[in-house]
């Protein structure tokens, strides 16, 4: 398989699951996931504060015992100073100033630590502003969303173009066309019946013998009563009316047939 075609299908893949991803999002739950990764983090930076103000308050109990014995050395290096022992205050002072050392490596380390307590404590105020604003911003959005989409379904069920009402749309519909097909198929059956090209099987819709013999002699009638009104316009005479008309639209030399007797007792 070409490169292109590879290509061409994970366009088309990464298209569809972006579409997909897009229905199934909803933003609320994404504020409320991204609110609270912002309570997280804040929650990291305030311990993170708390550390450091542990550390710098563990420096500030050493910083205090060791001025405390620092001060302890100077005083007993006057006071054997005072008894005339210059060794002993020489070596108190000797301690004195290696402890000095110490206090000195502790305060800067305790500058650092209270420096960094500083900034610490400044974001994490900044940031729980910003998760105060963000929170409110939230819950604008949701409100608002929830509003929009109570407010696109009212819509589209007025207008029908929502998936429920579109279902039963479609239902309407199928239901309209299967009755019009219905009624345009009982139409075709009725006038194949009666134009004799279908059979009525029920023989409801069957003439008899002496109905079709009524309906042959009436339209007889009317065929001879045309005839001798024609030939009373040719001759400039007064059609004649009823059994008279049918008698001169005979010809003269034409027998005159008896009319069949029909026997109503069949």
């Amino acid at each position: 398989m070409s490169d292109g075609i590879m290509k061409r299908m994970g366009l088309i893949f990464r298209s569809k699951a972006n579409k997909a991803l897009d229905r199934a999002e909803d933003p609320r739950e994404t504020l409320d996931y991204s609110y609270q990764k912002q309570l997280e983090l804040l929650q990291k930076v305030r311990r993170g504060v708390a550390d450091v103000a542990t550390s710098r308050k563990r420096l500030e109990l050493q910083l205090t015992q060791l001025q405390q014995q620092s001060a302890k050395y100077e005083d007993q290096g006057r006071k054997a100073l005072s008894l005339g022992r210059e060794d002993l205050a020489r070596e108190a002072l000797t301690r004195k100033a290696n402890m000095q050392s110490q206090i000195t490596d502790l305060e800067t380390q305790y500058q650092q630590l209270q420096a960094e307590e500083e900034k610490l404590t400044l974001a994490s105020q900044r940031l729980q502003a910003k998760v105060d604003a963000f929170r409110t911003k939230k819950e604008t959005i949701k409100a608002t969303y929830t509003a929009a989409q109570a407010q696109t379904r009212i819509a589209e069920s007025f207008s029908g173009i929502s998936e429920e009402m579109g279902d039963v749309g479609l239902a309407i519909q199928r239901a309209e066309d299967k009755t019009a097909q219905m009624q345009a198929r009982a139409g075709a059956i009725d006038e194949l019946l009666a134009s004799g090209a279908l059979d009525d099987a029920s023989g409801l819709g069957r003439k008899d013998d002496i109905e079709a013999e009524l309906e042959r002699v009436a339209g007889g009638s009317d065929v001879e009563l045309e005839l001798a009104r024609m030939k009373a316009e040719l001759t400039g005479g007064s059609p004649a009316s009823g059994p008279q008309a049918i008698e001169q639209g005979r010809p003269q030399d034409a027998p005159q047939q008896d009319t069949p007797r029909i026997n109503y007792n069949k």
